[in-house]
């Protein structure tokens, strides 16, 4: 009897293995073209037109899928062969890309890079096996085509249903502007503070004052930065399901209702809250978790997040989203009855967030756009910016835990956690039967990957950066191992996250999209990523076509994800198998960070799709080092002035004209270059009166020199002209308060006589040049002018952005 229990239990044992191998050899084999499974096909047809919407109280042109925003739920069963066909009835090009989905390359909708882009008046046909589950979503990879609404959700049933829930709901999150987005780009590239004014989150130098917060803010200017800024944008509306509020009164008391929660805001990141009991999260980026409660949960752009609620017996239950700078919130309401309202989520203090940031030793303001970026020096740009570790000796940690109540009570101890039998319905897990795409052959049990040596910011002495220590994924750990092999080679690759909001560049170790090559990855081997992030803002990384581990404090059942946030001046390591071919796009899904250089292609260099052969990459490469041209008209009572800007990353065009009514004027052209954020060369000609108050002699001259933005956020312009004169000029404007700037420029030139000589006497002629001014800003292109310039007198006016 005893032999045969074991004959029997070693065979069952040999069955689920030869199962599970099967199962994952399937997973790690390279995707391929065409239905050669015969698998039963689901198709879809969707169609992307152009047309008037309303999200936010006014009519503008959008874009939507199949007449809505979002576009349609796409439902599919796990072994399934998806045929979907995309029309574009628009004037312009577009793509779709199949965010998290494991795909053939060419089917992956990056135009340019995988895909052909989506001509207009014409119909792509996509089409891959559906070899996983989960909730994931599609989008236009198409500029900034998916703030105007080209995106849509995806739901995967599983072969067979693991967890025990009622019903299911769909939660798509939004972010809307009125503005073109294109415009919205264009305003961010010229470095205007209107959006936070708008939104109520600029921190003018009177609050700052009124707080004591003078020090750290001198400390900011230093390192040629406002403040800590949060978001970017100024949206008048969020969304779920593409309303500012939303109803689903079907849903009955006690009913467990499985939420199935996806960011596809084109820049937004969102703390949720739930009302009623708290929910569990189950499902992060398509793939299960270990269950855990959890209430309050940040979730960044692009990622998906499941979790099971149960309908309360007593009220409605709110589902509320708040946008990470507080900015505006979202909800959705589900059952029938009184509300129950969620928690709501504090409005940061960016203030406060100054000073603490100020009392650590960091270096800030890593450059965005290097001199030679061809000399890529990731270890060395991390050594220089950043935190030092050894400032936090000392320190008094206790009052940098930013982290709320709420969320401290919600620390769980995973050992401890096991999925709840009122929602589960077999409480230990099918690991056999759980999809963890791109697990490698080689996991062994005892196999430890060296990333385990990466620990928490607080055991490395980082406890200064509790600051930010609500955004990190503890909380999610695998059901199963995700580590590999110890005899699988690692390739280690550190990628410092660089930014200046300024110019709005963003890019990686310091080099935009535009000026870096493909970075190479081998199949069999695994690729192991440091995301170090020198900025102030949080970037959700995506890599597309594959999943990585996120390593976390759960080591060896770290979890397996498509994007991960990495927070400001923090660092994540993600690691991943290389079993595919091809390019892969890996970028910030922040639209506007993708657009202003943040992003790499991932490159297995297998030759390039045939094709592809009439879409050129280097078209998806110029759309982040394009030329965004604004300008400023001012009419005074004393002056008039114009100043065009057109700029793409190195290269800038200038054009000013000044003309007062005592008939004084002066007008130059310029080209600039920037050697890096800060530093760059010029050359142009200049015109202006000889004789003053009179326009009977004009003289142009050729000039030369260099601008420079300084540290306390000066503009520096040191010049010689073609007469020899020598000039040096400085300005500065200052956000007093919420809507007033004042500026001031001084201008001197000396003329020592080394062209056209000097009157008998004189060693040399000096000419001072100076105006300060006050700015009321009405709104985004409107503002009062008063100023007093000492060529010109005094006067008031209307100041015109365009």
């Amino acid at each position: 009897m005893k032999n045969n229990i074991i004959m029997k239990s070693a065979l069952l044992f040999f069955i689920f293995f030869l199962i599970l191998n099967v199962s994952l050899k399937a997973q790690t084999k390279p995707s391929l073209e065409g239905n050669i499974d015969n698998l039963p096909v689901h198709g879809y047809t969707l169609e992307i037109n152009e047309e008037m919407v309303n999200k936010a109280g006014k009519n503008v042109m959008g874009m939507t899928i199949n007449g809505s925003i979002p576009g349609p739920t796409l439902e599919f069963v796990e072994g399934e062969y998806a045929v979907i066909y995309v029309k574009n009835n628009m004037d312009v090009e577009t793509s779709i890309h199949w965010h998290g989905i494991l795909l053939p390359n060419f089917f992956d909708g990056v135009p340019y890079l995988t895909t052909p882009p989506i001509e207009p008046g014409k119909t792509l046909k996509y089409e891959f096996a559906i070899k996983q589950n989960g909730t994931y979503w599609y989008h236009s990879h198409t500029m900034l085509q998916e703030q105007s609404g080209v995106f849509g959700s995806i739901v995967i049933q599983p072969k067979k249903k693991t967890l025990n829930y009622d019903k299911e709901l769909v939660l798509m999150l939004s972010d809307w502007t009125n503005e073109k987005p294109m415009d919205v780009l264009r305003f961010l590239k010229r470095g205007t503070e209107w959006y936070n004014i708008k939104k109520g989150t600029a921190t003018p130098l009177n609050q700052v004052i009124a707080r004591g917060a003078f020090g750290a803010q001198m400390d900011f200017w230093r390192q040629r930065m406002e403040g800590a800024d949060i978001a970017d944008i100024y949206y008048p509306a969020f969304l779920i399901n593409g309303q500012q509020t939303m109803e689903y009164p079907d849903f009955k008391p006690g009913e467990k209702i499985r939420l199935r929660i996806i960011d596809g805001a084109a820049s937004t990141a969102f703390w949720m809250t739930f009302g009623g009991e708290t929910p569990w999260l189950v499902s992060a980026d398509g793939l299960d978790v270990v269950p855990v409660k959890k209430n309050k949960t940040f979730i960044g752009v692009a990622e998906t997040y499941d979790f099971i609620v149960t309908i309360p017996k007593n009220g409605k239950m709110e589902f509320r989203i708040t946008a990470q700078d507080g900015s505006g919130t979202a909800s959705a309401f589900l059952g029938e009855g009184k509300i129950i309202k969620a928690p709501e989520v504090p409005k940061p203090d960016k203030i406060a967030m100054m000073q603490k940031i100020a009392k650590m030793n960091m270096k800030m303001g890593a450059p965005a756009l290097k001199y030679n970026p061809g000399k890529d020096e990731p270890f060395k740009m991390k050594e220089k910016w950043g935190m030092k570790m050894e400032s936090m000796n000392g320190m008094d940690h206790s009052e940098m835990d930013q982290t709320p109540e709420d969320s401290k009570k919600e620390d769980i101890d995973h050992s401890k956690m096991e999925m709840s039998k009122d929602f589960t319905r077999n409480k230990e897990m099918d690991h056999a039967k759980i999809n963890h795409p791109k697990m490698d052959m080689k996991m062994k049990s005892d196999s430890v990957s060296s990333n385990q040596m990466v620990t928490t910011k607080k055991d490395e002495g980082m406890q200064g950066m509790e600051l930010f220590s609500e955004y990190n994924y503890d909380y999610l750990k695998s059901p199963e191992m995700t580590t590999y092999g110890k005899d699988v080679p690692v390739n280690e690759i550190l990628l410092n996250l660089t930014g200046n909001m300024s110019r709005y560049i963003w890019s990686l170790n310091g080099i935009p999209l535009s000026e870096t090559d493909k970075i190479k990855i081998k199949g069999n081997q695994v690729t192991r990523i440091t995301l170090n992030n020198l900025t102030m803002m949080h970037h959700p990384m995506h890599l597309h076509g594959h999943f990585f581990r996120v390593i976390n404090k759960n080591g060896e059942y770290s979890p397996l994800k498509h994007t991960v946030n990495v927070p400001p001046m923090q660092e994540i390591t993600i690691e991943f198998y290389g079993n595919e071919y091809g390019d892969w796009f890996f970028h910030c899904h922040i639209l506007y960070h993708m657009m202003g250089g943040m992003a790499r292609v991932m490159s297995y260099d297998t030759s390039r799709e045939p094709r592809l052969k009439e879409f050129p990459m280097s078209n998806l490469i110029q759309e982040t080092n394009q030329f965004y041209t604004w300008g400023i008209l001012d009419a005074a009572s004393h002056m008039a002035g114009l100043n065009l800007v057109s700029s793409n990353i190195r290269n800038q065009f200038n054009l000013t004209a000044e003309y007062g009514w005592n008939e004084n004027i002066e007008t130059e052209m310029s080209y600039e270059y920037y050697l890096n954020d800060w530093f760059r060369v010029f050359g142009g000609a200049n015109m202006e009166n000889e004789v003053e108050d009179s326009m009977d002699e004009l003289t142009t001259t050729a000039t030369a020199g260099i601008r420079y933005f300084t540290p306390f956020m000066f503009n520096l312009d040191v010049r010689v002209d073609s007469k020899l004169r020598p000039q040096i000029s400085l300005s500065r404007a200052i956000t007093i308060f919420p809507r007033t700037v004042i500026f001031g420029k001084y201008e001197y030139q000396a003329d020592f006589g080394w062209v056209n000589g000097l009157p008998q006497g004189d060693s040399f002629k000096k000419d001072v040049t100076w105006s300060a001014g006050i700015e009321y800003i009405l709104s985004k292109n409107f503002s009062l002018l008063g100023s007093y310039d000492n060529r010109f007198g005094a006067g008031l006016g209307l100041s015109s952005k365009f």
